[in-house]
């Protein structure tokens, strides 16, 4: 059986703000900082083989954090699971959209990623790592709208409509070739 726990990132300035961030590559902030550290901390002591991180800047700054707390090597930096691009909306918060595009801009054609895209994208990286390390245990550090995409691919019945929390943890195994979720957006650690 393999083991995945899939991690999104701690927060940053933009998550507060509510921007969309998609492909910017922001720092986490100091909170961001500190959830990264409590989450390692929970991971210390438990058993992991391998860490890889989305290429984004926040999610490898929170990937950097656990790898130190755990005494491990990123594995690798997989751009499969990087976040979903979010096109015009970039940078922009509810209200920049709505003033610039009007009450239906969900409704037009902003440049995002494609939902189904996304799915086969996230599926497919976290589905490569998990061939080159069968029977692992492996960290995903990444993002919360690809990794709710990711699952909706992978376990077709799980319920994803809970958005991730900042550092939550969501593990997934499989067995020969079904993949079932053990734990979903369990942030813990930041409530102890």
């Amino acid at each position: 059986m393999t083991t995945i726990g899939l991690i999104r990132h701690g927060s940053t300035a933009w998550n507060k703000e509510g921007r969309a961030q998609g492909h910017t590559d922001n720092p986490l902030d100091t909170e961001g900082l500190e959830q990264a550290a409590l989450l390692a901390e929970r991971l210390s002591t438990e058993y992991w083989d391998y860490l890889y991180s989305s290429d984004l800047l926040r999610a490898r700054q929170t990937a950097e954090v656990i790898a130190t707390r755990l005494g491990m090597e990123i594995a690798g930096l997989a751009p499969g699971i990087r976040e979903m691009n979010a096109g015009l909306i970039e940078g922009t918060t509810e209200q920049d959209r709505v003033e610039r595009w009007g009450s239906g801009w969900k409704t037009l054609d902003l440049g995002l990623e494609n939902p189904e895209a996304s799915e086969i994208r996230g599926s497919q990286a976290i589905e490569e790592i998990a061939e080159k390390h069968p029977g692992s245990r492996i960290l995903v550090v990444s993002h919360g709208a690809i990794l709710r995409s990711t699952l909706r691919r992978l376990i077709p019945d799980l319920n994803v409509t809970v958005l991730l929390s900042n550092t939550s943890i969501t593990q997934i195994t499989k067995s020969d070739a079904t993949w079932n979720c053990e734990l979903y957006n369990c942030a813990q650690h930041l409530t102890m």
